[in-house]
């Protein structure tokens, strides 16, 4: 039993050796490449100057390391500084530990060079075909290295592209910021209701639609899902919610067409609907007491900040007048 207790002492008591961590006991990257400098040079001032640091700095790191060591690495005199034999010793292993630093350096910058060599973007149709391609441009312009490839879909799809590390930034059009995403607002926008010229909703004197009545009548609308859809159910909850879509489509295009073919009302973006309205091919109609704006917001994946191509197309966003 006596010596069971004497080694449990020896694992677990008191009197245990304490491993002290690597980097407490192996000099920094600076002071090696401080000590291959003098071996190279032979003067601690012209190594301090070599490596952009003040001879005391250079001198206060040199016994620093050898006080770490254990043992003297340099001998100094009116005539420079050698090494000695120890010294020489930990220069050669100091060259190895440098050499595979850069190496590792390289190996870093390699990762980074392919990281910044691309960028998955997933956005909204809105963003995707009224937004994206200005701020693309302007991309290429500051980064002409970078392969971009870009993913259009409904804000819920966008959502998951993004949280899935499918897509490096997202671009949605929803009334709020979807679980598990950070986001910024990148621009503001307003969802518009449309007719073709000869409805009747286009020859009321009131000029206006009762938000009711919007909710009673089959429009032409873009998918469950999508960001249009989204601020429009929430603006018209009060009134009961939607009535059955007239045609349910998955692309802001084709929404615009059947509209303008004279189907029946649309509602969309102001910005997919500006040429449209432009040329009369499409007459927007009021609608009192109904808040259609929204939000347009960048996403990417909570606790991560944009990097590289990311980043930037963020700051162009931000920057570049929608």
């Amino acid at each position: 039993m006596s010596d069971g207790g004497a080694v449990g002492g020896a694992v677990g008591g008191a009197g245990a050796e304490q491993v002290v961590p690597l980097s407490h006991r192996v000099p920094d990257l600076g002071a090696l490449e401080l000590l291959i400098a003098v071996a190279r040079v032979g003067s601690l001032g012209a190594a301090a100057r070599e490596v952009g640091i003040t001879q005391p700095a250079a001198s206060s790191r040199i016994r620093a390391m050898e006080a770490r060591l254990g043992v003297a690495l340099v001998d100094r005199s009116p005539r420079g500084s050698t090494l000695t034999a120890q010294g020489a010793l930990v220069t050669d292993w100091a060259r190895r530990v440098v050499e595979a630093a850069e190496a590792f350096d390289a190996g870093a910058q390699a990762l980074r060079g392919a990281r910044d060599s691309r960028l998955r973007v997933a956005a909204s149709m809105t963003i995707a075909e009224y937004l994206l391609p200005g701020w693309l441009i302007a991309l290429r312009a500051a980064r002409p290295g970078t392969a971009v490839s870009l993913q259009a879909d409904n804000s819920a799809l966008v959502a998951e592209r993004v949280l899935a590390r499918e897509a490096d930034l997202g671009f949605v059009e929803g009334l709020a910021v979807p679980d598990g995403l950070d986001a910024v607002v990148i621009a503001q926008d307003r969802l518009v209701v449309a007719v073709a010229p000869g409805h009747p909703w286009a020859r009321r004197r009131s000029g206006e639609v009762a938000p009711a009545e919007l909710a009673a009548t089959p429009l032409i609308l873009r998918e469950r899902g999508s960001g249009t859809r989204q601020v429009l159910d929430a603006a018209l909850a009060g009134c009961g919610g939607l009535a059955r879509p007239l045609l349910e489509l998955a692309s802001t295009t084709a929404v615009k067409a059947a509209a303008v073919s004279g189907a029946g009302p649309c509602v969309l973006s102001e910005l997919a609907l500006r040429e449209e309205l432009a040329g009369r091919r499409l007459v927007a109609v009021a609608v009192a007491g109904v808040p259609l704006g929204r939000s347009l917001r960048a996403v990417w994946p909570a606790g991560t900040r944009p990097a590289g191509p990311a980043r930037d197309l963020l700051s162009l966003t931000r920057a570049t007048p929608s």
